[in-house]
């Protein structure tokens, strides 16, 4: 976004972002997320969304954006972490691991990498042995109870990013983060990003 004039980078992004995580949640069948590594930002959108999620063990979840100058996913990830620990996750931009989100309930296994798939599969398949009208059918009707409207929620999220954009307040954060990138040099970490976990 740094690179481009206007703000066409941005609202790509933004309604990018918002019909991905849509898809997923609008999926007429349940979506089983596989996770593992790094789930940040966008990811915690797709995830969040999902019906079913493992986890390998080295996974852990977080939003970086508020170092970045952005606001999103806080929507998807209140529906991975409880309330007031999503609020710190976002504010501090900390992580999660995957063995927290199991202990609070919405990782339904943590394996080790090399078994992640398979486990993913397993549950694939004993949902793929109900019957396909009456899985449907719970799909939506879970959707349709949900707490909030996962779609307006976001779109609300990103009404501020764009605000945070205007006001070149996100600009100056990403630049700083591109500057601090660029001196960590060969480590591959960054300063904010070190520490997290």
């Amino acid at each position: 976004m740094q690179n481009t004039e206007g703000f066409d980078a941005l609202i790509g992004a933004n309604k990018g972002c918002y019909h991905a995580f849509a898809a997923v949640y609008e999926c007429e069948v349940p979506v089983i997320a596989a996770v593992a590594g790094f789930c940040v930002g966008g990811g915690i959108g797709l995830v969040g969304n999902a019906d079913v999620i493992v986890a390998s063990d080295d996974a852990f979840f977080g939003l970086p954006e508020v170092d970045r100058g952005a606001l999103g996913a806080a929507t998807h990830l209140s529906r991975l972490v409880p309330q007031h620990k999503m609020r710190e996750m976002v504010y501090t931009s900390a992580n999660a691991t995957a063995q927290q989100l199991h202990a609070w309930g919405s990782v339904a296994r943590v394996v080790p990498r090399d078994e992640l798939l398979a486990a993913a599969r397993e549950i694939a398949g004993n949902i793929a042995a109900k019957s396909p009208t009456v899985i449907r059918a719970a799909k939506e009707s879970l959707n349709g109870i949900d707490l909030w409207d996962v779609k307006k929620s976001y779109r609300f999220e990103q009404g501020f990013t764009f605000e945070l954009n205007l006001s070149g307040v996100a600009d100056e954060l990403r630049n700083d983060f591109v500057a601090e990138g660029k001196s960590a040099g060969s480590s591959g970490a960054t300063k904010s990003e070190k520490g997290k976990k």
